[in-house]
């Protein structure tokens, strides 16, 4: 529905998998989990965006 939440969404995700990536190579398990915390939170906002969407097109 909103373009705007959908970019922020996938900045989050791209955030989250550096993030990951990050802990990845310096071997911290906190940053590896804050990683993919922020990868599972662009997912629900992907989710919360697709359900937007579903209900729009069913009440047109």
């Amino acid at each position: 529905m909103s373009l705007e939440n959908r970019v922020k969404a996938t900045a989050k995700n791209i955030e989250g998998k550096i993030q990951e990536a990050v802990g990845d190579v310096t071997g911290d398990p906190q940053t590896q989990a804050e990683g993919k915390a922020k990868q599972a939170e662009a997912k629900v906002r992907h989710t919360v965006e697709d359900m937007k969407d579903a209900t729009k097109d069913a009440i047109d």
